[in-house]
């Protein structure tokens, strides 16, 4: 018998009803690590004061009266946003698919503004993860999430990650833009080099075509920058965020330069729910956490000492642990046992984590998250690796 919810998600067997910073609590009062952060979520924590105070009175005022009005709250958080990147509009949407969504049809509604709509083609890369709907998935290129939803959505090509002959032969006269991961999520945590980021950049410029970033994972300050790509001292075209933006209430966005978003006029694009006063009232909030003076130096100090111990950890472990790779507080732990293994001893040992491709195990804790925190999370992984060791020997 189907369950009431549908079974598409292998849920582990407990529940959590409350948060307080890094910390999960199930209804019996049992205290959990989190270091999955809702898969990059969470990015000031659970119940961070600020953001319930923020979502709070917002809900004592107004909850909903959609894009055809003018919304002051929506406006703000757009300007923050124009003030704090390359872009030049925005555009609000409640997930990172659908950010994704309205990155490409930009894209494609660019070039067809400057008289050339054959070019609609985007350029992906194998391992990438940009989303759940037609497109997004056919963007993936993942078989495990196109299998059994009919005819592939046209338009993308997809290249092996790292092989730069095959992209540069791989531009045609359908190209539209090139869409990449800075750094890849659910591929298994792998960073783009900065230096392949900026050849990215000079490629897009020399062809005439868009560098389109997907920054919902690996933006709003998990590398210990606001956004990925300034590591590597370039700009994209357009981006798609969220997860991080929202702090844990639902909200992406789609950034762009003025010059990339010329096609989107009146009527071309919509949603119902992006950016209204509740979503945005939350993302004013995180931006004034995110943004203040010295919180993403901490971030970067914080991320060095996780990679330090994890370092230690792999030494101590070296039949579980393969290699810790990533950037800031986006690492992954590349195991040579099963990672649905090492996921489930850490949760025994009551830490949350978050699987991936490439056999790795996502860490993505809150950016909020302390040395202490670290500390006992690195533990509960010893623990663990403990664990399995003592299983595989038996």
């Amino acid at each position: 018998m189907i369950t009431p919810v549908l079974p598409t998600y292998a849920r582990a067997k407990v529940a959590f009803e409350r948060g307080e910073g890094v910390r999960v609590f199930t209804p019996e009062g049992e205290a959990y690590l989190d270091f999955g952060a809702g898969v990059a979520v969470t990015s000031c924590g659970h119940s961070h004061p600020h953001l319930v105070m923020a979502l709070t009175d917002q809900a004592q005022k107004i909850w909903h009266t959609s894009n055809l009005y003018q919304m002051p709250g929506q406006e703000k958080l757009a300007q923050r946003l124009i003030d704090a990147t390359f872009a030049d509009t925005v555009f609000f949407t409640n997930s990172g698919a659908e950010a994704l969504e309205c990155a490409i049809k930009m894209a494609r509604k660019y070039h067809s503004a400057n008289g050339h709509p054959e070019k609609f083609r985007i350029i992906t890369f194998e391992g990438a993860f940009h989303g759940r709907t037609l497109a997004t998935i056919a963007a993936g290129g993942q078989a495990k999430y196109l299998e059994g939803f009919g005819p592939k959505v046209e338009g993308f090509d997809q290249l092996p990650f790292g092989d730069h002959d095959a992209l540069k032969t791989a531009i045609g006269p359908e190209t539209a833009a090139i869409l990449i991961e800075p750094v890849q999520g659910e591929g298994g945590i792998r960073p783009v080099p900065p230096q392949c980021l900026r050849g990215l950049r000079a490629l897009c410029d020399e062809h005439g075509i868009l560098l389109i970033f997907d920054e919902v994972q690996c933006g709003i300050g998990r590398t210990g920058k606001l956004f990925a790509h300034e590591w590597a001292g370039i700009t994209p075209d357009i981006m798609a965020i969220a997860k991080g933006i929202g702090g844990g209430f639902p909200l992406g966005a789609c950034l762009a330069t003025e010059e990339a978003a010329k096609g989107m006029t009146a009527g071309t694009h919509g949603s119902t729910f992006g950016g209204n006063p509740l979503a945005t009232a939350v993302g004013n909030a995180v931006l004034d956490v995110v943004l203040a003076p010295g919180f993403l130096d901490s971030v970067q100090q914080r991320a060095l000492t996780l990679k330090q111990k994890l370092a230690g950890l792999k030494d101590q472990h070296p039949t579980i642990i393969a290699d810790i790779r990533g950037e800031g507080l986006m690492v992954g732990i590349k195991c040579k046992v099963p990672n649905t293994a090492f996921q489930a001893a850490a949760l025994d040992q009551h830490l949350l984590t978050i699987g991936a491709g490439d056999n790795v195990v996502r860490l993505l804790p809150p950016l909020i998250v302390t040395d202490a925190d670290i500390s006992e999370a690195v533990d509960k992984l010893d623990r663990a690796a403990r664990a399995l060791e003592v299983r595989a020997s038996a």
